[in-house]
């Protein structure tokens, strides 16, 4: 289904992605975050569609079709290394802290922190070059909003 994206995406040495290549990299990150917890439900999936609607400007429609091809990618992805390194190359360091929030949103859509969501989210945010202090200012902001 992905053809040239996830030969790219799982080769040894994988040449930077095209922007909309990144987009599903990122949405497959905020599905993959969703699901860390054994639990993917319906505030979870409502919470990807707003954050990429916001994100990318997109419609619902367009939104649903890339959540869609996210989660298919995110089953067959062999690890989350390729999302975050694509994702670090294509996303200057001022704007990562706006990912971290995005995937602070997916995984507290529940309204419960999970262990497994939290390992992941520090796992992530260190992959792509953003502190633990920043990590956490980001998922305050969250929670505030919340």
């Amino acid at each position: 289904m992905f053809g040239s994206f996830f030969a790219r995406l799982t080769a040894a040495q994988p040449g930077s992605l095209p922007a909309e290549d990144c987009r599903l990299a990122l949405t497959a990150l905020l599905v993959r975050v969703a699901r860390s917890d054994g639990h993917y439900d319906k505030d979870e999936q409502a919470r990807i569609l707003e954050v990429t609607q916001a994100r990318y400007e997109l419609s619902e429609a367009d939104a649903l079709t890339l959540r869609s091809e996210a989660e298919a990618l995110e089953e067959e992805a062999p690890d989350t290394v390729r999302f975050t390194r694509d994702i670090k190359e294509a996303v200057p360091i001022e704007e990562r802290v706006k990912v971290i929030e995005a995937l602070w949103q997916v995984a507290l859509a529940d309204g419960q922190r999970d262990e497994h969501e939290d390992a992941l989210l520090r796992l992530v945010a260190s992959m792509l070059g953003i502190n633990d202090r920043d990590n956490a200012l980001a998922r305050q902001r969250v929670e505030r909003q919340s």
